[in-house]
């Protein structure tokens, strides 16, 4: 407990002095490697997984492929970034049921924040600044609040006490590989998110080690609202009881068509605030074609009208657009707590 009392001081007082960067899209960057189906089976993976084709599970290249994912992890810590998320979107049971992976839930958590803490130690040894493991919790493929079939709108894919399971053993993980952080993220149903909370605490007086929670929805279109249906507002209200070290924004849209979502939450919310984008919006081929001076750009005017206190990259930002937003963000205060 003492650690984790330490460890969210220190991050805490880091936040007040100047914003502090998030990484990257780690999917970007897996997918600029051009892994083929035996790269995904590859290593250590083998005893987990059976004939069914792994293709797209990126999260499973933490046990196969443990370098790459680490290098990863090393090229954003070296580009500026203070908090480096495991590659951990999808490791829950529900998520990995897709690729008949369950069982190898807790060691895909436990095994990716493992790789990101060493990659972040090796940085710390060359220029001595500290970093953060923040473990990443996704949203998982099924919505609490919505029915899949429009012919029965009262059904639901999956119960509260489903994600509940199975993000408890996701923060097990998370917690015994070394995070420093849980982050609840890209939340388009809010009872999901409410459900991870849940399961954090849970696990917090379960193991005696309670971590700071970041949380970031995401604002799918121009509606100004999540998928079921929260303005900004509504969802800083909806997981407020959580007392969060940050809650913010991230994926979806671009820096510019989050902006006005992002000074909303902003005007509202009691704790600090993060934003990582998209690197625009994709193209026809599903790229995105923002340079890191763009996104840079754009950042730089959410700490310029004083927006935010954390900031990062979402898909289609790499290495060096973090690094370019780092170097946007100097100077500027970090928003100052209601």
């Amino acid at each position: 407990m003492l650690q984790s009392v330490q460890t969210n001081a220190a991050l805490t007082a880091t936040a007040r002095e100047r914003i502090l960067i998030l990484d990257g899209a780690m999917g970007t960057q897996i997918q600029a490697l051009g892994l083929v189906e035996e790269d995904y089976h590859g290593g250590c993976a083998c005893h987990f997984h059976s004939d069914h084709p792994q293709k797209g599970n990126n999260d499973l290249l933490i046990l196969s492929q443990p370098q790459a994912i680490e290098e990863i992890h090393f090229n954003y810590a070296m580009a500026g970034a203070d908090i480096v998320e495991t590659n951990t979107f999808s490791a829950t049971t529900i998520a990995q049921a897709d690729y008949c992976m369950e069982e190898a839930v807790f060691e895909l958590n436990k095994t990716g924040a493992f790789l990101a803490r060493r990659a972040l130690d090796r940085a710390t040894a060359i220029d001595g600044k500290r970093r953060f493991v923040a473990g990443a919790i996704g949203p998982t493929n099924r919505t609490a609040s919505i029915s899949p079939d429009v012919n029965d709108p009262g059904y639901r894919a999956v119960s509260f006490d489903d994600l509940r399971s199975a993000y408890a053993t996701q923060v097990r993980g998370l917690i015994a590989g070394g995070s420093d952080i849980i982050l609840i993220e890209t939340i388009f149903d809010t009872l999901n998110a409410k459900a991870a909370i849940f399961a954090c605490q849970e696990v917090f007086a379960e193991t005696g080690k309670s971590l700071p929670l970041m949380i970031s929805g995401t604002i799918t279109d121009a509606s100004g609202r999540t998928l079921s249906g929260q303005t900004p507002t509504a969802f800083w209200y909806s997981v407020m009881h959580a007392r969060p070290f940050s809650v913010g924004l991230n994926c979806a849209l671009g820096a510019e068509a989050m902006r006005p979502h992002l000074a909303e939450l902003a005007g509202v919310a009691e704790s600090f605030t993060c934003a990582y984008p998209n690197a625009g919006l994709p193209n026809a081929f599903g790229e995105y074609d923002e340079t890191p001076e763009q996104t840079a750009a754009q950042i730089a005017d959410f700490a310029r009208e004083g927006l935010v206190n954390v900031v990062g990259g979402c898909c289609g930002t790499t290495p060096e657009h973090i690094r370019a937003i780092a170097e946007a963000a100097v100077g500027f205060a970090p928003r100052a707590l209601p």
